[in-house]
């Protein structure tokens, strides 16, 4: 009888502390996280939406195959293309869109060493702040604070890739006249300026998905501070 009393009771104080550390656990809240864990885990957090994304469009069709990122003449060009196909200048077309994706594909991965280096900007502030901030939070502080240098890294990439297309040059004629007129905007003026926009609009729509994923499942998201940081928000 007194063994059954001891295992109850030693049964109970192992239910107790099991309930404890599950209260502790679930009590934590952004305010009792260190800043140091606030900033590794936006590190890791960063890296892993940046790695995923680099992944996934950095290799051949990553664009092109894609249709969320894949590139097309924008606007009026657009129409005039449709146009050239009537006239049997279809293959030209093809051949200057799949030099466009062929180049994004070919620049997103100079990102990477930017991306992640760019964490060492970061305020213990800007941690927390952006742990707490929208599910693209963390994703639209480095967009800001990379891509103007990221568009300078990528130019030459995808100049060099759209140079042997003879409608390249076409195409930066045509468009500046149009939007000298107000049918293109400056941004889509120069056909190399344009693709690096697109390309990197690929790549932070992408990593914006992967911190939404963290965000609402952190469970899933493979690391330990991840789980711990992300959900305690």
């Amino acid at each position: 009888m007194k063994r059954r009393q001891l295992a109850g009771g030693a049964s109970a104080l192992i239910l107790l502390a099991v309930l404890g550390a599950t209260r502790t656990a679930q009590a934590l809240t952004l305010a009792d996280l260190s800043s140091g864990d606030a900033s590794k885990a936006l590190k890791a957090a960063l890296e892993k939406g940046a790695l995923s994304a680099i992944g996934t469009l950095g290799v051949n069709d990553g664009f092109m195959g894609n249709p969320r990122v894949r590139i097309a003449l924008p606007g009026h060009l657009a129409d005039a293309a449709k146009l050239m196909r009537t006239f049997g200048q279809g293959d030209q077309v093809d051949a200057l869109e799949l030099a466009m994706n062929r180049a994004a594909e070919a620049a997103v991965p100079q990102s990477k060493d930017m991306l992640v280096g760019a964490v060492h900007s970061m305020t213990v502030d800007d941690a927390k702040n952006l742990l707490a901030g929208s599910n693209t939070a963390i994703t639209d502080f480095f967009a800001a604070k990379t891509r103007p240098a990221l568009t300078d890294k990528f130019l030459p990439v995808v100049t060099k890739a759209t140079e042997h297309v003879g409608l390249a040059d076409k195409y930066n004629q045509v468009a500046a006249k149009a939007s000298g007129l107000g049918l293109l905007g400056q941004d889509e003026a120069n056909i190399q300026k344009y693709v690096t926009g697109k390309a990197l609009d690929g790549l932070f729509l992408l990593i914006a998905d992967e911190e939404k994923q963290i965000r609402q499942n952190p469970m899933q998201a493979g690391s330990a501070l991840l789980q711990k940081v992300f959900g305690a928000l």
